[in-house]
């Protein structure tokens, strides 16, 4: 029993509007900076109070800690400060992701996987991470930060004072003003003005002001960014360990990936081993006999030719079973979603189906293939194990800003018993590893006594 809902998501098509805005050249992308002044602000306004107490704090520990060295207490008081260090740097990584910038991947604070108290304290001082934390505290940010702080303040405070001068100028008191920028305009530019002082003072803060404000998502922008670009060259990851990470990662998927299709490879061998090849076998035997005993007995001899054929029946069957865990006909023919829809109707539980895909998405074949595969073994373990009378299925094809990625969701959600577990061995582990060889992951959520849902996630790249 299968339901298919095929639903155009709300959400997919305000992404796709704002893809297309952001592609187009007469697209506001002044306004689009307007609308990210709020945050950088947030993030700009109280940086003068964070880097000072960040630099009082990180000044008076180092101090105290090297003059005490001699004592011994001293380092304990350098590692302190140490990782005080790491959390004032941790915290400007968490406001820049606040105003709006790429997350920058945070350094491996314990790269050798070091246990015990010593071996702790030296692996932190010997960490080049925590003394670049401690520059960008002590030194760097301070200075950095008191310049952008006092630009992003005066900024803001010229544009709101200059538009608004009209209406609280009322009350300044009149009198020698000394320097007024009215004079120095009509002296420089218009020598033949002549204007009432104070209106053409308001005329002159108010244009004033609305430059300093048309300008200021330029201002905020650009000091953000020195901010961001600072804490990703002095807090982020070394790029050689993002390399060797990403190293390692592709050699963990590739590993995986052989090691699935060895799985597979030894499965299919066991599956046609343990079904097919032995009907082939019995139908052989069979056909011997019947041949044996044509001539003296034709009623033995069709039992038995009817036998064979019964054999060779099922062992087709088993053999188009066999073949559906590699691409079944109706995948190639019709889509993922045909495919899937095949799955359901097989299925000894009832399945509904959820297509968030937009009408005529086109996935690569591979994509499809390992999809209706990960699919089939979702449905097979729930059938196996939940104890469930009801199953939703649904695809959905999601993109991640960052990193920037578009990524085929196959979920699986059962009202079954729960506790739902990878096991070496079992169905959830050699699907794990499946996903882990073409880049994807694997959720699991199944506490005792249920719901479970299961999120297979696979990378697609067009």
């Amino acid at each position: 029993m299968t339901t298919t809902e095929n639903i155009a998501t709300s959400e997919s098509a305000t992404l796709d509007a704002m893809t297309t805005a952001s592609a187009s050249p007469n697209g506001s992308s002044y306004g689009r900076l307007w609308r990210t002044v709020p945050r950088e602000l947030g993030y700009l306004l109280p940086t003068l109070p964070i880097v000072i107490a960040a630099n009082v704090v990180l000044w008076v520990g180092i101090s105290v800690g090297f003059g005490m060295l001699v004592t011994f207490v001293g380092i304990f008081i350098i590692i302190a400060t140490l990782y005080a260090a790491r959390g004032f740097g941790t915290l400007e990584l968490v406001r820049l992701r606040g105003a709006g910038r790429p997350e920058i991947r945070r350094p491996n604070w314990n790269p050798r996987k070091v246990t015990g108290f010593w071996a702790n304290i030296f692996s932190t001082v010997l960490n080049p991470h925590y003394w670049l934390y401690l520059v960008h505290g002590l030194v760097v940010n301070i200075a950095v930060g008191v310049v952008t702080w006092a630009i992003s303040f005066t900024w803001i405070v010229t544009g709101l004072a200059g538009v608004t001068y009209w209406l609280y100028s009322r009350w300044i008191p009149t009198g020698d003003y000394g320097w007024r920028l009215y004079d120095w305009v009509k002296a420089s530019f218009f020598p033949g003005w002549n204007m009432d002082a104070q209106s053409a003072d308001s005329l002159l803060y108010f244009v004033l002001g609305v430059i300093f404000l048309a300008t200021l998502p330029f201002v905020t922008r650009g000091l953000t960014m020195i901010h961001y670009g600072i804490a990703r060259g002095m807090l982020g990851r070394f790029r050689v360990a993002e390399l060797q990470g990403e190293v390692a990662g592709l050699s963990a998927s590739r590993t995986a990936a052989v090691s699935a299709e060895g799985t597979s490879l030894r499965r299919l061998e066991r599956d046609i081993h343990d079904g097919p090849q032995q009907r082939l076998v019995r139908m052989q035997m069979d056909l011997a006999s019947a041949d044996r005993q044509l001539a003296d007995d034709p009623a033995q001899a069709r039992t038995l030719i009817a036998e064979a054929m019964e054999q060779s029946r099922q062992a087709l069957e088993e053999l188009r079973a066999l073949s559906r865990g590699f691409a079944p006909p109706i995948l190639l023919d019709r889509g993922l979603v045909a495919a899937v829809e095949s799955l359901a109707d097989r299925s000894t539980i009832p399945v509904r189906i959820v297509n968030l895909l937009q009408p005529g998405t086109n996935l690569p074949q591979e994509i499809e293939r390992n999809a209706y595969f990960v699919a089939s073994e979702m449905l097979t373990n729930v059938a196996k194990h939940s104890g469930a009378d009801d199953i939703e299925l649904r695809l959905e094809l999601r993109r991640a800003p960052e990193p920037d990625a578009t990524w085929l969701d196959v979920v699986v959600a059962d009202n079954g018993s729960g506790g739902a577990v990878v096991r070496s061995g079992h169905g959830l582990a050699g699907l794990e590893e499946r996903l882990r060889g073409l880049g994807g992951t694997l959720e699991i959520s199944s506490p005792a006594g249920g719901p479970t849902m299961i999120s297979a996630h696979l990378p697609v790249s067009y």
